[in-house]
């Protein structure tokens, strides 16, 4: 995408013809967070960017700055990791929601890149539902489950996805020179009765910071899996396009 595509970039005027040309502005959401021991705690900004890049050159909508911070409590003992209380994560979203509705935006599509963050972006649309005149969606990896199990060789811990295979593939075709493949490790950890049902978090669980095998990461796998994902993203965006067009006739 050409980066005069991309708000940081634009001057006022061109901002305003693009919004008034296409009002569909695009929110990356990331965290800064450890990755373990071969990626950077910018994974999910990164692949958040990259999803939201692909997206805006596929429709034609503007690409707003990334939030490089999420909901990471439970890495929050480990250095290079930046924390926002879930309800702030909230508030940025709903703060940006009505910033670029008072120019006229009629659509805001949040594609996120860090699970922790989905709490934040579903009711942050459901409050603003009720609070603007303008459409808000929100997008995680669509189809999720299905990608990973036809196109990675590994499985998931426990439905989780984290500095893993996937994740691993998808920085390996994004950001290939932050990757440190010589690092990548396997780990499983056990996953304790208590998890999920107290404050017992990933960060006490793993290691080396991974669940997953990322060992068996590829670039081809990474570059794959981009383009369903933009693919279908690209349909969603349309779809809730054409119905916030009909619903101001």
């Amino acid at each position: 995408m050409n980066k005069l595509n991309e708000l940081l970039y634009m001057t006022r005027d061109e901002a305003a013809e693009a919004l008034q040309h296409y009002p569909v502005a695009v929110l990356p959401l990331g965290a800064t967070e450890q990755h373990g021991h071969h990626l950077p705690n910018g994974v999910d900004v990164f692949l958040a960017e990259a999803l939201s890049r692909r997206l805006c050159e596929q429709t034609g909508a503007t690409m707003l700055p990334a939030v490089p911070f999420g909901y990471s409590w439970v890495w929050r003992d480990i250095p290079g990791t930046v924390s926002l209380q879930q309800h702030h994560v909230e508030a940025v979203i709903k703060d940006v929601a009505h910033s670029v509705a008072r120019y006229g935006t009629k659509l805001l599509v949040l594609v996120n890149g860090h699970d922790a963050n989905n709490t934040s972006m579903k009711y942050a649309a459901r409050e603003l539902e009720d609070e603007l005149d303008m459409q808000v969606i929100y997008l995680f990896y669509p189809n999720l489950s299905a990608i990973i199990e036809k196109y990675c060789d590994s499985g998931m811990w426990h439905g989780m996805i984290h500095a893993c295979e996937f994740e691993t593939s998808l920085m390996l075709a994004v950001k290939p020179e932050c990757v440190q493949m010589d690092k990548a490790v396997r780990e499983y950890p056990e996953k304790p009765n208590l998890y999920g049902k107290s404050t017992l978090s990933l960060g006490d669980l793993s290691q080396s910071g991974v669940y997953g095998d990322a060992t068996l990461a590829s670039k081809e796998k990474g570059e794959l899996m981009l383009r369903l994902f933009v693919e279908e993203m690209t349909q969603l965006v349309e779809e809730a396009y054409r119905q916030t067009i009909s619903r101001e006739r």
